[in-house]
């Protein structure tokens, strides 16, 4: 589990692709400190697993569902990413749950200067859209948002001068995609309600018989 706070940039060394994944080796100190094979790295929000180590890199082998569901198989070599390791028992919470699970991908439409802060708008498809309520947590390329404005299109965050220079979403520009976990929460209170939406007349003595209640 993460919690979304950035510990460190790391940078795109080398990618190997095959029929349908991908190895990436990612040059980085801040997260190789106390990290062994088999320790998990978000990489822009993706769990990886480290499955070798240098002194300054890590390499980490990505399946064709993660390349699927994230914006992994557009990276090219050099490109900036943000990294955190796993957090430890004893850490502290200071972002949110993040699984590194990602649900999907978003479009930065927008960047715009509001006194200290930026602006941050990111056009997101309407299956992940349903998770994201203002004032609620997100996580973009793996940092730890809140959400401060939704539409019918998507969503927009401010990112304070600390997170941006701490992590690469301030280098992105119109067009360019984004990975997007939703709250976990939200997904799983509408796992847990799915009996509930299945009755047309709501929760009845006749629909808990019919469903062996």
């Amino acid at each position: 589990m993460f919690t979304g706070i950035i510990e460190e940039i790391g940078t795109v060394r080398r990618i190997e692709r095959g029929a349908k994944g991908a190895r990436l080796t990612i040059g980085a100190h801040t997260v190789l400190e106390g990290t062994k094979i088999g320790d998990s790295i978000a990489t822009n929000g993706v769990c990886l697993t480290v499955t070798a180590m240098t002194a300054d890199s890590f390499s980490a082998d990505v399946m064709a569902e993660s390349l699927r569901r994230s914006g992994l198989g557009a990276l090219q070599t050099g490109a900036p990413v943000n990294l955190e390791r796993a957090m430890p028992a004893c850490g502290r919470f200071g972002g949110h749950i993040v699984s590194g699970h990602i649900d999907g991908t978003g479009t930065v439409t927008s960047l715009q200067q509001e006194d200290n802060a930026v602006w941050l708008t990111v056009r997101t498809p309407a299956p992940l859209l349903r998770y994201i309520v203002e004032k609620g947590s997100i996580a973009i390329d793996g940092v730890s948002l809140t959400v401060a404005q939704v539409d019918e299109t998507g969503f927009a965050v401010s990112i304070i001068p600390h997170t941006g220079a701490a992590t690469i979403l301030l280098g992105k520009k119109p067009g360019d995609t984004v990975n997007l976990e939703c709250d976990v929460i939200g997904k799983y209170v509408e796992k847990l309600l799915g009996p509930q939406r299945a009755a047309p007349g709501g929760i009845t003595m006749e629909f808990l018989a019919q469903n062996g209640f």
